[in-house]
């Protein structure tokens, strides 16, 4: 399976390394790639800082995994959750995994789940070591899932509070575009260079092919963690490309297309 979209997923999590408020945010980010078959936590249920962890597993059907810290100083989490990913690895029928955690001790356990045909999703914050990040197919920040739920709720606590107030505008004006200046010069090249790497002869790119190869590039690619929601809105919002997009034969889908404008075909 090629795509990171519909796969039958383990989700491993580290209890020591992860912000407990956002757990129900990062499970509605992992359900945008697949199903979670499999949900555990791992960490040393008989500490008093891991007890607030109880109302979260619950709400969200997460399983915890008791694991003495043998050793002060010693984290003996993450031996486990090492253990159980090669046990579900050789014993289920998944097609992929989810390792929630900010720590680059699970670098070694990501490359050896791709190099076994696993698509294995990162999720921490961003403070995780680059090593941990470049292991895994994709990357996602937790600052960025966080974000997105706090504009969510607030859209929808701004909707109620209007309610009954004041009738829908029935020609809404179009929120102005993100400033292209948070897209670093180093993200327009790699993205220049990507789109060179799989133009055609007229020296256009597939957006679908481009958003692929910008992940195998670089697995922390967002276009969130620009300002946007979406690769077309990050593209749109910069003037270096020519966006053009074809309709298909069916009438509700189109196919977005996109060059470089400095190196267009003589």
């Amino acid at each position: 399976m090629s795509q990171l979209t519909n796969l039958r997923l383990a989700v491993l999590i580290d209890a020591d390394n992860v912000p407990r408020n956002s757990m129900k945010s990062i499970m509605e980010e992992i359900a945008v790639y697949g199903t979670p078959t499999i949900k555990r936590i791992y960490g040393d249920w008989t500490t008093p800082n891991l007890a607030s962890w109880k109302p979260i597993l619950l709400e969200n059907a997460i399983t915890p995994i008791q694991q003495y810290a043998y050793t002060t100083g010693k984290n003996s989490t993450d031996s486990a959750m090492i253990i159980d990913a090669m046990d579900i690895l050789y014993t289920r029928e998944i097609d992929g995994f989810c390792l929630i955690s900010s720590d680059s001790d699970f670098t070694r356990l990501a490359t050896r789940l791709r190099e076994a045909g696993m698509k294995v999703i990162g999720i921490g914050e961003k403070k995780t070591p680059m090593p941990f990040i470049v292991a895994c197919d994709k990357f996602i920040y937790v600052e960025i899932i966080r974000a997105a739920a706090e504009a969510e709720k607030d859209s929808d606590a701004a909707k109620g509070k209007g309610k009954g107030k004041k009738k829908p505008d029935l020609h809404p004006v179009a929120a102005e575009p993100e400033s292209p200046a948070q897209v670093p010069d180093k993200m327009i090249s790699l993205i220049a260079a990507s789109v060179a790497d799989i133009a055609d002869e007229d020296g256009y790119a597939f957006m679908g092919e481009l958003g692929n190869l910008l992940l195998k590039k670089q697995p922390d690619f967002d276009p969130r963690n620009y300002g946007f929601q979406k690769l077309t809105q990050l593209m749109k919002s910069l003037d270096r490309f020519e966006i053009d997009v074809r309709q298909t034969n069916s009438p509700h889908i189109k196919h977005i297309f996109l060059r470089d404008k400095q190196s267009r075909p003589e």
